[in-house]
C-alpha cells in the first residue's frame, strides 16, 4: 500500500508540519507588519495540531488525505 504522495513522496504528518509551519510564520510576520490580530491564526494553527494530536485528525489532515491523496507513515493499530 502506498502510504506517501505520488509526486512529492511526503507522508501526511511531513506535509502538516510544513504547512503548520508556513502559516505559524507569515502570520506572525503579518503580526508585526499590519496587526496583532493575526495572531488568531497561529492560535487557531496550534489547537489544529493538537486535535491532531489528541484525536488522529485534524480538518486540514481530512483534506490532504480526502483530495490530495496523502498517506500517514505511521501504521494504523488495530484496536
Amino acid at each position: 500500500m502506498n502510504r506517501t504522495c505520488p509526486a512529492t513522496g511526503w507522508p501526511l504528518e511531513r506535509a502538516l508540519f510544513a504547512m503548520t509551519g508556513t502559516f505559524t510564520l507569515l502570520s506572525a510576520a503579518l503580526a508585526a507588519a499590519v496587526s496583532p490580530w493575526f495572531l488568531l491564526l497561529t492560535a487557531f494553527v496550534g489547537v489544529n495540531r493538537w486535535l491532531f494530536v489528541a484525536a488522529g485528525a485534524c480538518p486540514v489532515s481530512l483534506v490532504l488525505t480526502r483530495v490530495g491523496g496523502l498517506r500517514s507513515a505511521v501504521k494504523e493499530v488495530v484496536r
